[in-house]
């Protein structure tokens, strides 16, 4: 099968409850800048981003993710991704320029993994404003960086989104060879989506770029003076996969974001594969720190192409936290050595 060419990950359609708190959170607190609004929709993009949306925000009765959308090369790309969603027995639908604000022509598919792709070529040009520095704070958001989905067989799902094009550049095993997590990309970083094993399918975050890591610390210091810190689930630490500063949140209805900077440079051809054996405590934190248990369990509920709640199915294979319990000091930090903490207990 001839997959489609793609660029990048592009934009996330999330389906909120409260449309104002949501509002109050990406653009108030977190800073993304609002390409267009109505009473029913908020589009938002990075400070960076000259395409139309990288966020949209859709009023609905059932908090989901309802839409994945990446950016192909060439406008015949839609024809090669309908081909190869249709050989792969998938439900595909055409949709015409206007179905989705500042977008063209998209082709929507509920992928073979359960989750809802969506592929397009024309967009709306907006002003990029990368040299209006007025408008940077110091916890400046720049661009959409990459998805993380949940899907309960990592093995399969990274064989299909390989079969897409998509390169594996990071994974987490264990020594009998099951896969636990993967990240797979397209433009030039460690990823512009990932695979984490555990029920699914679902969303586990949507994540956003910063320059630098201060950029992070400052939106950790004003949630704390909003008295918003209860939005912090994890972090700000630095990551062993991706070798990423982080920060986790969870926005009002409990979608999760990451906001994210410093990975590395992964375009050559050669890119070599990191592997991870999953009992390493630094995969998930380079400095050993625990990773809440709702970082693990909790993810949104994705959609259908007609707005159905996807039916969720169990992981068969071990879970990461219940061989690891995190990366909490039951893991190693030096293989051979013991562990962080629980020696002591």
């Amino acid at each position: 099968m001839n997959a489609p060419d793609i660029v990048r990950c592009a934009y996330l359609e999330l389906v909120v409850g409260d449309l104002a708190a949501s509002r109050e959170f990406y653009v108030d607190v977190l800073g993304l800048v609002v390409t267009e609004e109505d009473e029913h929709e908020i589009h938002l993009r990075g400070l960076e981003e000259f395409i139309h949306h990288n966020l949209v925000l859709r009023q609905g009765p059932v908090p989901a993710a309802a839409a994945f959308g990446f950016r192909v090369r060439h406008p015949r790309e839609l024809d090669r991704a309908e081909e190869h969603y249709r050989a792969l027995g998938c439900e595909v639908r055409r949709e015409a320029p206007g179905f989705r604000r500042g977008i063209g022509e998209v082709v929507r598919v509920l992928d073979p993994l359960g989750f809802p792709y969506e592929f397009f070529y024309d967009v709306q040009h907006v002003p990029r404003l990368t040299w209006n520095y007025e408008r940077y704070g110091a916890g400046a958001i720049v661009r959409l960086d990459h998805f993380n989905q949940v899907y309960p067989d990592v093995a399969r799902g990274a064989e299909y989104l390989e079969d897409l094009g998509f390169r594996r550049t990071e994974d987490i095993r264990d020594d009998d060879g099951v896969t636990y997590a993967a990240w797979f990309a397209r433009k030039d970083t460690v990823h512009d989506t990932a695979l984490t094993g555990g029920a699914g399918p679902r969303m586990h975050h949507i994540a956003f770029a910063t320059h630098e890591k201060h950029n992070i610390l400052y939106i950790c210091d004003k949630l704390g003076a909003l008295r918003r810190s209860d939005a912090i689930e994890r972090g700000p630490g630095r990551h062993g996969v991706s070798n990423a500063f982080y920060l986790y949140l969870r926005d009002p209805d409990g979608h999760r974001v990451e906001i994210y900077t410093q990975d590395y440079y992964t375009g050559d051809p050669d890119n070599p594969l990191v592997t991870w054996d999953v009992h390493d405590n630094q995969r998930r934190d380079w400095w050993g720190n625990p990773v809440v248990p709702s970082w693990y369990t909790e993810a949104s509920t994705v959609l259908d192409l007609d707005g159905n709640p996807v039916p969720v199915r169990e992981r068969e294979e071990a879970r990461e936290m219940d061989v690891t319990i995190g990366a909490d000091g039951f893991s190693y930090t030096r293989k051979g050595e013991g562990f962080k903490v629980g020696e002591q207990l």
